[in-house]
């Protein structure tokens, strides 16, 4: 599975990183759940006062959604016969 992580500045010029973000495909059924997720994860991030350098976008999930979604967006990819 392969990762993203986002940077950007605040309006105050705080800088923060979110690390951890799966890349769906486009007709993965929990693509639109990631990105309604992110996007509240964001405006969460930006109403805060004083907000962490590093969130990781892996763990708020873990809290937010039930688990069988949780482990079928982040599901190890197992190798069969080790290739």
């Amino acid at each position: 599975m392969l990762f993203k992580s986002l940077e950007f500045k605040l309006l105050n010029g705080h800088k923060v990183k979110i690390t951890d973000i799966p890349v769906l495909e486009e007709d993965n059924q929990y693509r639109f759940l990631v990105q309604i997720r992110l996007q509240t994860f964001l405006s969460k991030i930006t109403s805060q006062k004083h907000p962490n350098d590093v969130y990781s976008f892996r763990d708020y999930l873990k809290k937010s959604i039930k688990w069988p979604d949780y482990e079928a967006i982040y599901q190890p990819v197992i190798l069969k016969h080790n290739a």
